[in-house]
């Protein structure tokens, strides 16, 4: 990354309690005006006034709405890694509690805002794509949860079965919250978490049928 595009989408980290407290304040009025409004018509002045601050006040932290966008990403995506780590460290101390506790972690992150599948797509402030980190953070949660159980799969490459496993949901919760007919009530994404879990966890305990065939 360039110097220039650095300067761009760093922003000014508050230091003291209060400066935190309005940043965190601005960047709720920003998820909520995102939320409903999308990004696009989100504004600067918009935001001020759902936050109750003036303009100035969020330009003497963020030069432009680009960088107000990276920091909602940053907030929002930190979360959801927050929260799929706590589903998945609560789990079933087993095979299919952790896939379960994944499907359902993975499927309520994408439902909780139409906002998680944009904000994957935004770039951050290092080389790597800030979705795509959180991307990677998703797939290493599930392989350390999964760890423990390894001599329970049945493929021929447990880690890599894992991986498949990891893609296959997350791919699936992704496709989930930009379907037109997306599961969205309660106990559709209930359902759906369910059949997910089932899904990988029929996968991992099937042993490689190509490698059988060809013995």
């Amino acid at each position: 990354m360039s110097e220039e595009s650095e300067r761009r989408t760093a922003y000014r980290e508050p230091q003291q309690a209060r400066s935190v407290a309005t940043l965190a304040r601005v960047l709720r009025a920003a998820e909520e005006i995102a939320s409903t409004s999308g990004l696009e018509e989100m504004t600067i002045a918009g935001v001020a006034k759902r936050a109750g601050v003036a303009v100035g006040t969020i330009y003497r932290r963020f030069e432009d709405k680009e960088q107000l966008i990276i920091a909602l990403a940053e907030r929002m995506l930190e979360r959801r890694e927050e929260y799929v780590a706590e589903q998945l460290r609560a789990a079933r101390p087993s095979l299919p509690g952790v896939m379960d506790a994944y499907a359902h972690a993975l499927l309520q992150s994408f439902a909780d805002s139409s906002l998680f599948p944009e904000l994957l797509r935004t770039r951050g402030t290092r080389p790597l794509d800030r979705g795509a980190r959180t991307i990677t953070e998703l797939h290493r949660l599930l392989l350390e949860a999964a760890n423990p159980y390894t001599d329970q799969i049945r493929r021929s490459q447990p880690q890599q079965a894992l991986d498949t496993v990891a893609r296959a949901i997350l791919g699936a919760c992704f496709h989930n919250s930009v379907r037109p007919d997306a599961a969205t009530s309660e106990a559709a994404r209930r359902q759906y978490a369910d059949e997910l879990g089932d899904m990988a966890i029929a996968y991992l305990l099937t042993p490689d049928q190509r490698r059988n065939a060809e013995t």
